[in-house]
């Protein structure tokens, strides 16, 4: 619940979808990257149910929403073809956790990728994954917030699906 999560690939159809599930699963997003938007805000429904928008802001690259927000976990919403660039940079930024929910990704730019987080001592999580929930506290991901409830027990799952 204290992570500060910024969305790779915030501003496309399925990064808008799941930022506002986020949002509504108490998720603190402080910002999204696209370059091509840098310096742009998206509005998204309050998370807390109230009513109003919160604009969350897009900025042009993972170092500089870190700089500006103190991040510290990444979701990845891109392509297969712009995933490996979009994980290393944030393997580059030392973002020290991401997300990859992804699926499709060659397995040469997985290995690469996870290489290289290995030598920099950055978490990855996916590619091909429903992200990461604690019930009621926060949900980076896709994992539907309201088929789980806070508990004892974990589950961990190969795929999204």
């Amino acid at each position: 619940e204290a992570s500060k999560v910024i969305v790779q690939g915030m501003t496309g159809s399925e990064g808008m979808k799941h930022t506002t599930r986020m949002l509504a699963s108490g998720t603190t997003v402080v910002g999204g990257v696209n370059p091509r938007k840098a310096g742009t805000s998206v509005s998204f429904p309050q998370g807390d149910g109230s009513e109003g928008t919160v604009d969350i802001p897009v900025f042009g690259s993972v170092a500089e929403a870190m700089e500006a927000t103190d991040a510290d976990v990444s979701v990845i919403f891109v392509p297969p073809a712009f995933t490996k660039s979009a994980v290393l940079e944030a393997v580059d930024a030392g973002m020290p956790l991401t997300v990859i929910i992804t699926e499709g990704v060659p397995v040469a730019d997985t290995a690469e990728f996870f290489t290289a987080a290995q030598a920099k001592g950055v978490r990855l999580i996916g590619p091909n994954c429903p992200g990461i929930i604690s019930p009621g506290k926060s949900n980076v991901g896709i994992i539907p917030a309201d088929i789980t409830g806070p508990g004892k027990i974990g589950l961990v799952s190969k795929s999204g699906t």
